[in-house]
């Protein structure tokens, strides 16, 4: 049984239609649209017929699914929000660090859980770093998402830009610098909610902007002194969904990979993924693995059988 979300139902109504095309037996896959409330989402998660419940989502929406599901002693998986840190040591090549940390976040609008949404600098190269990556974010073609040379679509819903926006506001009173974004772009479609990708530098790892997931196209830019800092900075958020490291130093690669408390750490790369590998996140990123084999235990029960096949009289327990 899948339930999208609400704002986004028709990619899994045109699944269902695929299932139905290529021959799958009619409910064998259930496709169950609605909201989060009672009507559909809370009357699914508590249902007696359900014994597993796999959540893609809000942290706090599956913190909310974890208790209804304990009635029911159901088996959950839960992969939730993300603050995933880009720790950037300076002897990095910038320009590899840009062209893959910058569509780690904006994909999709940053509307994505695993977001590179908060890059940490090392002083070295924090200036021309950050001047590279304003550059090439102002880059960046915002429009129709129905057009082929579209980079930032549309924000989901009036109630997500509101959210987004509204951090906008929350990091210039925070006291962090904003180098580029936070407006609707010129030119943009009428129809649709539309906005600037958008790049704060002098953040502080304590800031709202820094810890809470925005879910939109903003990014925080951290500075700090040597790879212990880094570390520390990277680790200090309730989240552990994703993370990176770009060195050249492979020894300094295998200490943040070894120390960084998160499920996925790509070094020198972002966002790649593959299905046989297992992906899901640490501490509020949730519990389980999505993908890989790891996946499929998820939805396994394991039987023990012991079966006496001999002729040997039984063993005596008692005296």
């Amino acid at each position: 049984v899948l339930k999208p979300a609400e704002w986004t139902p028709l990619t899994a109504l045109v699944l269902g239609e695929i299932f139905q095309d290529v021959g799958v037996p009619p409910g064998v896959v259930n496709i169950v649209t609605g909201f989060g409330d009672a009507s559909t989402g809370e009357f699914l998660a508590s249902h007696p017929d359900i014994d597993k419940i796999a959540f893609t989502g809000e942290t706090t929406t599956g913190k909310k699914i974890m208790k209804m599901a304990a009635d029911g002693m159901k088996r959950v998986s839960l992969e939730l929000g993300g603050k995933s840190p880009c720790i950037i040591l300076d002897d990095a090549d910038i320009e590899r660090v840009v062209e893959t940390s910058l569509p780690g976040l904006m994909i999709c609008q940053g509307q994505q859980c695993a977001g590179a949404s908060r890059l940490l600098v090392q002083k070295g190269i924090h200036q021309p770093f950050m001047e590279r990556y304003v550059e090439r974010t102002r880059q960046l073609r915002v429009g129709d998402p129905k057009d082929p040379e579209t980079q930032i679509g549309a924000i989901a819903s009036l109630e997500q830009m509101k959210k987004v926006k509204n951090y906008i506001e929350l990091g210039k009173q925070e006291g962090a610098r904003l180098m580029c974004g936070g407006r609707t772009p010129k030119g943009a479609p009428e129809r649709g909610l539309f906005l600037e990708p958008t790049v704060f530098d002098g953040v502080r790892n304590r800031m709202r902007i820094a810890q809470e997931e925005i879910f939109g196209p903003v990014v925080s830019i951290i500075e700090f002194d040597g790879p212990e800092e880094g570390l520390a900075l990277a680790n200090d958020v309730s989240y552990g969904l994703a993370s990176a490291i770009y060195t050249r130093d492979i020894r300094k690669a295998h200490y943040f990979v070894e120390n960084l408390r998160a499920g996925t750490v790509w070094v020198n790369t972002y966002g790649r993924l593959f299905h046989e590998a297992p992906f899901g996140g640490y501490k509020a990123s949730g519990i389980g693995r999505e993908l890989g084999t790891h996946a499929i235990d998820l939805y396994t029960e394991v039987k023990t059988v012991h079966m006496d096949t001999s002729f040997e009289p039984p063993m005596r327990w008692f005296g």
